[in-house]
């Protein structure tokens, strides 16, 4: 998340990076202006009673563009949420699907709220609350906006969510497909979960199949061998990890996470620390590892390919000229700012973007 005053914000450094790939395009006057503008976006604030007391919560839901429907985009639950990000995201998702050739505009929604803070019941009571917000403005809809898992939602959720419309709308034929990514046996598709991780390790493949670009990362061969570290053990830096290590020989010497980093030049188990971090909220103590509490700084460390698979704006101005990774594979959304693309650019660097890397979940979804 970008913290840094003299920074652009996500939404701006989104922008003067669509601004830089039209520049090179010969697009009649002002047709890039209105693909980067977002059509609309909706807040909802809303009160959800929580045992003896009431809470009002702050959500969003942005549409970029509908020049293909449905629009489709996660709903992210996170305290940072905010609208600048939303719009940010949802121009993303239509860019995402316009590079994938996927039919759908694009879209995003988020909750500002920090689900480890609060109980199963109570996160069901505000996620339907907040689908009921979003269903009756047609925010919610197969035919028209279909939402998905984001960072910290996930099938639980979208269950809610599915549940919670099909209830309001009882009888709709297609009412199931108001969102993705909900569990199998409710109407999901097999292998969702694990799809967006899965199409970072693709499109790192894919990379290595080019030796020309391999070499212009000053790399060689194939994943087997090559040291990554990742940022963020979540649903698709665990799944990313997971894949690279079992399936390509690739070694997993650094992992960063919340309460720090930690690394091993022989590679990390990335099940083992999995399920560390589900039995102790974090990776400190993980055995035969060592640790920081500077998590951040271990996004500096030598290696053959940095993985950010967390939120947006980790890489900036203020860090981007240490970064030693030749390669870094974009699986959050933005997170490297515009500032610090140009920084890595010049030095280099070479960047998959998430606009490409990470797009195995709509995939998978729209299959």
């Amino acid at each position: 998340m970008m913290n840094d005053p003299n920074e652009i914000t996500f939404r701006e450094s989104v922008d003067r990076m669509f601004d830089r790939a039209t520049a090179t395009m010969d697009l009649p006057l002002g047709l890039a202006e209105q693909i980067r503008s977002c059509n609309s976006v909706y807040q909802v604030q809303f009160g959800v009673k929580l045992g003896d007391r009431y809470e009002v919560f702050t959500g969003w839901r942005a549409v970029h563009s509908e020049h293909i429907l449905p629009v489709k985009g996660g709903i992210r639950y996170a305290d940072f949420a905010n609208q600048d990000e939303v719009e940010a995201l949802a121009a993303l998702m239509s860019y995402k699907c316009a590079i994938v050739m996927i039919p759908f505009g694009g879209s995003k929604g988020a909750l500002k709220i920090d689900p480890r803070q609060y109980s199963e019941k109570d996160l069901e009571k505000i996620t339907r609350r907040f689908a009921q917000e979003l269903a009756k403005r047609d925010l919610i809809h197969p035919s028209l906006n279909v939402p998905a898992p984001d960072m910290g939602t996930g099938e639980r959720e979208m269950a809610w969510i599915s549940d919670t419309y099909q209830s309001l709308f009882p009888g709709q034929a297609n009412g199931m497909g108001c969102v993705t990514g909900k569990p199998v046996h409710l109407g999901g598709i097999s292998g969702r979960i694990e799809a967006t991780g899965r199409g970072v390790q693709y499109g790192l493949r894919e990379y290595f199949r080019h030796p020309d670009d391999v070499t212009r990362a000053k790399l060689n061969g194939t994943l087997e061998g090559k040291r990554i570290v990742v940022q963020g053990l979540g649903n698709v830096g665990y799944h990313a990890a997971k894949f690279l290590s079992e399936e390509d020989g690739a070694k997993i010497t650094g992992i960063i996470e919340r309460d720090g980093a930690i690394s091993s030049a022989d590679g990390l188990d990335v099940e083992a620390v999995k399920q560390h971090i589900i039995a102790n909220g974090g990776v400190k103590g993980f055995p035969g590892a060592d640790y920081t509490g500077d998590g951040p700084a271990m996004l500096e460390a030598e290696c053959d390919i940095l993985i950010p698979a967390a939120m947006e704006g980790v890489i900036t101005r203020k860090n981007a000229a240490r970064i030693q990774a030749p390669l870094i594979a974009e699986a959050a959304n933005g997170p490297v700012t515009y500032a610090a693309d140009e920084i890595l650019r010049e030095k280099g660097t070479v960047i998959i973007p998430d606009a490409y890397l990470n797009a195995g979940g709509v995939t998978v979804s729209y299959f």
